[in-house]
């Protein structure tokens, strides 16, 4: 539930990326110099990131580094990557805007691929590993480190930027096993890397992608229905219906008034109402996907 737009790499000079509040870097193993020094100048000038993985540690030709392209902005530098990590979990410590939703998870399933890495500094982080332990004989299936201060989150203020890195694969991991509580970990990151209110929020049931386009006499809010055992593999068998009601907000800009707002997808009249620069639209229902449709003036 998070409005989102795609960047291509090529293009990470700030005439392109400038318009952008955080980049999100989902194991980007392969960055060239100037790709990382393109990232670094972004997250000076204000922007923001989150990388997760290998992000960096090669080359555009693919020779590995010694070290991350981008460690500066992680706070930690590479040791090494260990694969195919069982019986691994996550501790999450509170507070933190990064563990919000988690506070009765005591632990979490952690990623199957982890780098260890060396901090820059000793400054506590919201997220520490437990240990990977034995999964046979049965006598041994418990961890023998109960807690650590391993850090597999980094949470940095950089410059006027914010920077967050996982030293592991955990969106590989949550594509793989949907677990609920790597989709929180996500969604948390890049909202405290924002460190801004989005221009978009849906409240409802249910799992959404959400996308904002604003012109400049009309918005547009694309709700999708990702609610299906088969969101992430593509072949849909069947739309799973989800009945709402949703509250779509959105950020108008100031000094506009707002004339008519439709639902697209299903035809009709929205009920709306206005206060300040924020519209919020009634959807009384989402089939697969539904528009609301605004038209300013």
């Amino acid at each position: 539930r998070i409005p989102f737009e795609m960047a291509d790499d090529r293009q990470l000079d700030a005439k392109y990326i400038s318009r952008y509040r955080v980049l999100v870097l989902p194991d980007i193993a392969a960055l060239s110099d100037r790709q990382c020094g393109q990232i670094r100048d972004f997250v000076k000038a204000g922007g923001c990131i989150v990388a997760t993985g290998e992000t960096s540690l090669y080359d555009e030709t693919g020779k590995k580094r010694d070290n991350f392209g981008l460690s500066d902005l992680f706070g930690c530098d590479y040791v090494r990557t260990e694969s195919g990590v069982r019986n691994s979990y996550l501790t999450p410590r509170h507070p933190h805007a990064l563990t919000q939703g988690l506070e009765n998870a005591p632990r979490i399933i952690a990623a199957t691929q982890q780098l260890t890495v060396k901090p820059h500094g000793d400054a506590k982080q919201p997220l520490t590993l437990v240990p990977s332990y034995p999964d046979l004989p049965m006598e041994r299936v418990y961890p023998d480190v109960l807690e650590t201060d391993i850090p597999m989150v980094f949470c940095n203020q950089v410059g006027k930027g914010r920077v967050v890195f996982f030293p592991m694969d955990l969106d590989r991991t949550f594509w793989e096993v949907l677990a609920e509580d790597h989709l929180v970990l996500l969604k948390n990151a890049v909202l405290w890397a924002a460190d801004e209110p989005q221009p978009m929020t849906v409240t409802g049931p249910g799992l959404l992608d959400i996308s904002y386009w604003r012109q400049k006499d009309s918005l547009a809010a694309h709700l999708v229905n990702m609610t299906n055992p088969m969101m992430m593999k593509g072949p849909y068998r069947q739309v799973m219906p989800l009945d709402g009601p949703f509250t779509v907000n959105l950020t108008v800009p100031h000094g506009v008034d707002t004339r008519k707002v439709t639902l697209l997808e299903s035809g009709k009249t929205a009920r709306w109402r206005r206060k300040g620069p924020i519209l919020t639209i009634d959807v009384p229902s989402i089939r697969l996907h539904e528009v609301v449709a605004v038209d300013l003036a």
